[in-house]
């Protein structure tokens, strides 16, 4: 994934919040503001906001176990072929990241397992970095037709 030619930057933006569910809003207006300068359907603009508000969740929740006290980081920047989120947090981590990407599995009982199966589903590529202890880096990339 990381040879991808994504082409030249055309805009980018990063940020950091804190862990709190009101923010998972933020992120995602964000996200579709930068999205939202590609050619992309009403459709695909959707899935996209989706796609970024379930890894903000899962920073939030699993990451950080719902402590308001930490901080989630997110970059989307519009390549010329790409657009590209990366959520960031220095949560729990994750033990097994293969189980964690297969439909219905979560380490909350509460929760339907779903995230990364709507990240997968939803976006062209992605990528989950974790180290337990160490947090976890998401890394999800859309092609854009133009």
């Amino acid at each position: 994934m990381n040879n991808l030619d994504m082409g030249k930057l055309i805009n980018s933006i990063k940020m950091e919040f804190s862990s709190i569910a009101d923010n998972v809003g933020l992120a995602r207006v964000t996200v579709a503001t930068i999205a939202s300068q590609a050619d992309l359907t009403l459709n695909d603009l959707e899935e996209i906001k989706v796609a970024a508000s379930e890894a903000v969740s899962n920073a939030i929740i699993h990451g950080y176990e719902n402590s308001s006290q930490e901080v989630v980081r997110v970059e989307v920047s519009r390549f010329e072929k790409y657009l590209e989120i990366v959520v960031e947090d220095k949560g729990k981590g994750i033990e097994n990241v293969k189980q964690a990407l297969e439909p219905a599995y979560s380490s909350d009982p509460e929760r339907m397992g779903l995230g990364f199966v709507f990240m997968q589903s939803f976006m062209d590529a992605l990528e989950v970095k974790s180290e337990p202890g160490q947090g976890t880096i998401v890394i999800m990339r859309k092609q854009l037709s133009n």
